[in-house]
């Protein structure tokens, strides 16, 4: 187990490092490591939208949402155009995928997100569901190269950025789980229970203010 430890956390710095600026889904809930096997992922319902709506404005209008409901309707709004797929084939492997998870067989919807990947690996969400699973099975170097993927796409990804620093926290890098909150909170301010983290980090990290 130590050995295993080791190695994962040594994998996760070297894979963190390797992404731009710090650059696994939606930052819903940070609980405290061990108590949550989850990363942040898309909310269930979601609006139709027009998948060339232009991000910047959707990702101007989140940092300008006036309270807290119009910042979900925005997050969704994003979350939709993420989620999109012009392939069809994609999109049915993707709804297999959930299928399974909702089943609880992990390995047969990472096999099929393995499908998806190799079809269209431009696809931000389904390196990023990967993710997710690879997390829940303690797998964080799988889990940090998949989010790796996802920054390197789309470096505003806040759901990446808040499971990267539930993963640096997890493995106990404190610095760089609070570098990876704040960088999600800069993209999302209204991200839920990650500032109560950022606000615990940095205590830590930074020490008290005198």
């Amino acid at each position: 187990m130590a050995v295993r430890f080791l190695f994962a956390r040594t994998l996760c710095l070297a894979l963190v490092l390797g992404t731009s600026g710090l650059a696994p889904a939606l930052a819903q809930q940070v609980d405290p490591p061990g108590k949550q096997k989850k990363l942040p992922e898309a909310p269930a319902k979601l609006p139709k939208v027009d998948r060339n709506k232009n991000l910047e404005f959707l990702f101007g209008a989140l940092k300008a949402a006036p309270d807290e409901a119009s910042a979900k309707h925005v997050e969704a709004r994003i979350w939709a155009i993420w989620l999109q797929t012009p392939s069809d084939t994609a999109a049915l492997l993707m709804a297999r995928a959930k299928t399974a998870v909702d089943a609880k067989r992990i390995e047969v919807a990472i096999k099929l997100l393995d499908s998806v990947i190799k079809l269209r690996p431009d696809y931000i969400e389904a390196w990023n569901r990967r993710a997710t699973l690879y997390y829940m099975q303690n797998d964080y170097g799988r889990s940090l190269a998949d989010i790796q993927q996802v920054l390197i796409r789309e470096p505003r990804h806040f759901g990446a950025l808040a499971g990267l620093g539930m993963i640096m926290q997890e493995v106990g890098d404190e610095k760089r789980a609070l570098e990876a909150y704040r960088k999600a909170l800069a993209v999302n301010p209204h991200l839920e229970k990650i500032p109560d983290q950022v606000k615990a980090l940095t205590e830590k990290v930074e020490g008290r203010d005198i």
